[in-house]
């Protein structure tokens, strides 16, 4: 049987070409970030498959890429990344960005040394599982009426500090400054609406968890100190991202693109990939839609570190100002974005052009900016420092995280819960968990080892490790 040797040629250790000769109907090449221990599993599951389906659609710019993070995913691999040209009929797939859309992640600094949380540590644990909602179907403190929705899904972050959730310093650290432009909160269902407006501030469940973390090893001291860590420092990190509001919103446009696909003419090598041109209705709704969703997520995680805040303080006895609890960045991996990005023009000149770019389980990493990678609970998350290079190869895109190696079923089946916990309980890490099963199904060997999909991203080029930090506490739905 062919094996993945007849599908992927080596550009170099860390880049990988599948060929628009794999299927007629590719516009483009397919480019996987990834080193050859890595191939089987993704050919196995099929993945490559997806990444090669997304170069089909119409208006695609570049290459169809794909972090060293790929797995299956619904329509786009988890780990896709495409940029679409709305000019040249480009379009917008629900599918390319996920059910949770923006989902995401942000990382807090404080000025507490890993010896001093030690002593704390269960109380701050207690603290944090009881002020912050979890789990499934988890609701939070915040009830929005109609009209405080519509603020929260124009506004984002930004209604969460102007409510007293936070401080303005945070919104300066958020990616897009916490809330997308184009929103439109009549694009959004009512059973969305209803969804959502009890779970704004909830950390929800499956792979979301809300983490106290310490810099266990440094890689580049100019950039640590850039980003205000140092060695052995604590730091919290949150991971979570519209909840059932965004499921909702993905749900409904599905259904709804269904028919901009027959009326578009666009062919789709797999139904997943439903989608509409950009500048169409169609598209213009969904992007809408998308962003109103995106902005909820942005003010969940804006509401979940305040309530993060004071809890670390009350546990710590003392306020969040003395305890130097500050954002680092917050930034999302679940969504489209209109980018200008430099492209190939006639004559092969460059020229800066508007272009939708997906991002579907991957980290935008522009020159500087901090790159948030979580890992599992069980071992390690990274942050890392984007390049010109991610800018000029994947539209200053990276990784997102570990990316699974075992689904949530097989995980049921391999690992027990109480043992789970003892090897966790031995390496020193507290757990609060809504749930014994969700908690096994998150099991870190059910994850690929974070450190070779960063490893990868560093020598590839496209961003530089710059800390990794070891999880002291772990809250999870």
């Amino acid at each position: 049987m062919p094996g993945w040797e007849t599908v992927f040629q080596k550009v170099d250790d860390y880049r990988w070409l599948i060929p628009r000769s794999f299927k007629p109907e590719m516009r483009t090449d397919g480019l996987l970030y990834a080193d050859e221990a890595m191939l089987p599993l993704l050919y196995k599951e099929n993945a490559h498959v997806q990444v090669a389906n997304v170069a089909c659609l119409p208006g695609i710019v570049g290459y169809s890429l794909a972090m060293p993070d790929i797995h299956l995913g619904y329509g786009f691999a988890i780990g896709g990344v495409a940029a679409f040209d709305p000019e040249q009929g480009g379009v917008i797939s629900p599918g390319g960005v996920g059910y949770d859309i923006n989902c995401g992640v942000r990382v807090l600094r404080t000025n507490l040394h890993k010896d001093e949380v030690r002593k704390k540590i269960n109380d701050i644990a207690n603290e944090l599982a009881r002020e912050v909602p979890s789990g499934v179907g988890s609701t939070g403190v915040i009830s929005l009426s109609e009209k405080e929705m519509d603020k929260v899904l124009t506004e984002g972050a930004k209604w969460a500090v102007k409510n007293g959730y936070g401080v303005n310093d945070d919104i300066e650290h958020t990616e897009a400054n916490g809330a997308l432009a184009g929103a439109d909160p009549s694009a959004v269902s009512h059973h969305a609406r209803e969804r959502g407006k009890d779970q704004v501030g909830t950390l929800g469940s499956g792979n979301h968890f809300l983490e106290v973390q310490f810099v266990e090893e440094i890689y580049d001291e100019a950039a640590a100190n850039a980003f205000g860590l140092q060695k052995d420092q604590v730091t919290i990190m949150v991971h979570t991202g519209s909840r059932g509001f965004g499921h909702q919103v993905c749900s409904d446009y599905i259904n709804i693109l269904h028919k901009a696909v027959a009326k578009y003419n666009i062919y789709l090598p797999d139904r997943q990939l439903v989608c509409a041109p950009v500048n169409s209705p169609e598209g213009k709704q969904y992007f809408s839609a998308m962003c109103a969703a995106a902005n909820f997520a942005w003010c969940n995680r804006q509401l979940i570190m305040h309530w993060t805040r004071e809890s670390f303080a009350k546990a710590m006895g003392a306020t969040p100002q003395q305890l130097g609890i500050s954002l680092i960045y917050d930034v999302c991996h679940n969504i489209a974005k209109m980018e200008k990005h430099k492209v190939k023009g006639v004559g092969g000149s460059e020229i800066e052009k508007l272009l939708c770019v997906h991002r579907k389980g991957a980290t935008r990493a522009f020159p500087g900016d901090p790159v948030l990678v979580p890992g599992d609970m069980g071992r390690y998350s990274y942050i890392m420092v984007g390049t010109e290079l991610a800018m000029n190869e994947t539209w200053g895109s990276v990784c997102h995280g570990a990316g699974r190696r075992l689904s949530r079923s097989a995980a049921l089946r391999k690992y027990n819960y109480k043992e789970l916990m003892a090897d966790l309980d031995k390496q020193g890490i507290v757990v609060r968990s809504a749930s014994r099963k969700g908690l096994v199904e998150e099991a870190p060997e059910a994850y690929k080892d974070v450190r070779e999909v960063v490893d990868v991203v560093h020598n590839s080029g496209l961003a530089k490790k710059v800390v990794r930090l070891r999880p002291m506490v772990v809250v999870k739905g």
